[in-house]
């Protein structure tokens, strides 16, 4: 069964979803930015079929998350590196570990923890902040229409914002 393509449509989220959306397509960046850099890295650590790693890689070069290097001199063994788009993905998967150590820990607590390279400290928890830097709680946010948004996001945003102005937006 084919799965419905995100790539047109008017959300960004939901764009990310078409790029990154399944699980291993997650744990393939996470593992890129643990330092796998080559196929059978990628494949010993996550336990992945080697076909679904080569699509997934694939998907990933194509939409400039990763970039392939040649290793050797004759370009048959590849690496894959984070590309800058790829490296921005990094906050989300913070994010993602974070609200996993909160809500979905293992028993013992969190397999893994994020520190400062110079300190050795763990990371603060990320917070969602106000550009003057006041910390912000989703009662606190609202969606608004952007430049890109098409007719259909500027009526649903009309709508969100008769619910939010109702007290309902929580």
């Amino acid at each position: 069964m084919r799965r419905t393509s995100f790539a047109d449509m008017s959300c960004s989220i939901a764009r990310t979803l078409e790029l990154v959306g399944d699980w291993w397509t997650f744990l393939i960046v996470r593992e890129a930015f643990f330092g796998s850099r080559k196929f059978g890295e990628f494949e010993r650590v996550l336990g992945i079929a080697p076909n679904v790693l080569t699509q997934r890689l694939a998907k990933l070069v194509e939409g400039g998350i990763l970039v392939i290097e040649a290793t050797s001199a004759s370009g048959k063994a590849l690496s894959y590196r984070l590309s800058p788009k790829g490296r921005d993905l990094f906050p989300v998967l913070v994010a993602m570990l974070q609200w996993g150590d909160k809500h979905a820990s293992a028993p013992k607590g969190p397999p893994v923890r994020i520190v400062a390279r110079q300190t050795g400290q763990e990371i603060a928890p990320m917070v969602l902040r106000a550009a003057s830097g006041e910390e912000l709680d989703v009662a606190d946010v609202m969606p608004v229409p952007g430049p890109g948004a098409g007719r259909a996001v500027q009526h649903r945003m009309a709508e969100i914002a008769e619910l939010f102005g109702s007290g309902r937006g929580d």
